[in-house]
């Protein structure tokens, strides 16, 4: 299973389920970087991958939501932003945000990092990341800032870096992905032991 972070501890519940519901199966965690999030589902690397919605490729089934939550913005500690306490889609204007790089849609990017603002301000991209140290190490460096998920804010604490809530942005929802020709018994039964579950709130 491919995950972004940390999430393979919040998916723990899920995993903890299917272990008791078939006894003798496991799953091991790999992670999934932004700027690539489909390639190894594509190859056979992985079984499946828990991404943010949407995901609208042909090739790619998308199973039961396993994640709800919010977005925080991930800034410098000296950004002017780090004293407000909170960040705001609007915000995002007036900074840089990193740049992911070819490897991914541009639709799935800006689901999570919108190219405008509810107010029609562009929204630049500045330096490229490939993973999530990379963007947190631009980050820290006062170079850009950068929407996550808030499971980034629990578990990481970078030195140099803020992370801010962000109130105003859309809820996210993450969501079993798998490649559609791969739809084999142990990715069905993750899938179902998901639905029966519900999905988990971060």
């Amino acid at each position: 299973m491919g995950v972004f972070g940390h999430a393979g501890h919040v998916l723990r519940p899920l995993v903890d389920a299917f272990r008791a519901r078939y006894p003798g199966s496991d799953v091991q965690f790999g992670e999934v970087y932004g700027s690539d999030p489909f390639t190894a589902l594509r190859t056979g690397d992985n079984d499946v991958h828990v991404l943010w919605l949407p995901v609208a490729e042909p090739d790619l089934t998308v199973g039961p939501t396993v994640l709800t939550g919010g977005r925080v913005l991930a800034v410098s500690a000296d950004h002017p932003l780090a004293d407000r306490g909170t960040a705001s889609l609007e915000d995002l204007a007036d900074n840089h945000v990193v740049d992911l790089g070819p490897g991914a849609p541009e639709y799935w990017v800006a689901s999570m990092v919108p190219t405008r603002t509810p107010r029609g301000r562009r929204i630049p991209r500045g330096p490229a990341a490939r993973t999530f140290h990379e963007i947190l190490s631009l980050v820290a460096a006062g170079h850009c800032v950068h929407p996550l998920g808030d499971v980034a804010a629990r578990y990481n604490s970078p030195p140099g870096v803020v992370f801010l809530p962000m109130p105003d942005a859309p809820a996210l929802q993450w969501a079993l992905t798998w490649r559609s020709t791969a739809d084999g018994p142990a990715v069905r039964a993750l899938a179902q032991t998901a639905a029966d579950l519900g999905p988990i709130s971060m």
